[in-house]
């Protein structure tokens, strides 16, 4: 089945329908989620989200950070985007402390959407694949939506499935290190493997390419902050991410053509690179008859 591009009923092709992005049963224009941390300054932020044209940030929930006027003007800020919110327990490192966050973003943020971390290791930001099993099933018994960030192993991804997640977002590289795709082929192999389910690459993305390369793998939208908060210009940053992943998905979409291992001229090697347009119709019993 094409679903790619079909005729749009007179007889050209195109876009079958709109291409919406659909997570938990609610549709997104934008393929680019972004995170909300580590930006110049709240203003600079507010900017980058406008500019990416995200539909969806992250955001991360502390403790000591829940209440009080900082948190209050965070989330006034945030509001004002009139962007829908997916909070996340970064920085847990057991399933634990990951369900109890979660549960306290719940109540917070008003929504029953998590970005699950389980962390195994302060030096690589690695997911802990077993915790992270454990703290989905609470939370997905708990009413819970959950997006859990993992690596690219078919065998978690199926169990996380099992569990009742419905979306899953496998990292690229470690968080924060710009590597982009460490492991195309182990990448490619989970989205042929799942080629109904929304995958969302999250973590490692460093540069535009990086997310657009994803995306022409199939890849269902690109999650990233640290490209963005880092740059040099977050907020020109954020368009050109943007352009890339709408780029990358539309390349998909087309179809991209399958490398070669050997040259294939673009042009004839016989006859002449000039020839009568109307002869041409003519020798295929078109106006003008056959050959003489």
């Amino acid at each position: 089945m094409d679903h790619r591009v079909e005729e749009n009923g007179s007889g050209e092709t195109g876009p079958a329908r709109p291409d919406l992005l659909t997570l938990y049963g609610e549709t997104f224009s934008s393929r680019l989620l972004l995170g909300t941390a580590q930006y110049p300054s709240p203003k600079v932020m507010a900017d980058a989200v406008r500019a990416s044209g995200a539909e969806i940030v992250t955001v991360s929930l502390r403790r000591e950070g829940a209440g009080g006027s900082a948190g209050a003007k965070f989330w006034e800020l945030i509001s004002g985007l009139g962007v829908r919110v997916l909070p996340n327990t970064a920085g847990c490192h057991t399933p634990k402390e990951a369900v109890t966050t979660a549960e306290m973003a719940r109540e917070v943020f008003g929504t029953d959407w998590i970005k699950l971390e389980v962390i195994a290791n302060d030096d690589t930001l690695a997911p802990d694949q077993l915790g992270l099993l454990g703290a989905a099933r609470s939370l997905v018994n708990a009413g819970f939506k959950v997006f859990p960030y993992m690596s690219d192993d078919i065998s978690i991804a199926e169990r996380l499935l099992e569990a009742g997640c419905e979306v899953l977002m496998p990292l690229a590289a470690p968080i924060g290190s710009g590597r982009g795709l460490n492991d195309p082929y182990g990448l490619r192999t989970l989205r042929a493997y799942f080629p109904d389910v929304p995958l969302i690459v999250d973590a490692g993305i460093g540069a535009p390419s990086h997310a657009a390369a994803a995306m022409e793998m199939g890849f269902d939208a690109i999650l990233l902050n640290t490209a963005v908060a880092k740059a040099g210009d977050p907020v020109a940053m954020a368009g050109a991410f943007a352009d890339a992943i709408r780029a990358g998905r539309t390349a998909w979409r087309a179809g991209i053509m399958e490398p070669r291992d050997m040259a294939r001229p673009s042009t004839p090697v016989a006859g002449t690179p000039f020839f009568d347009l109307d002869e041409a119709a003519g020798e295929k019993g078109g106006p003008g008859g056959g050959r003489p």
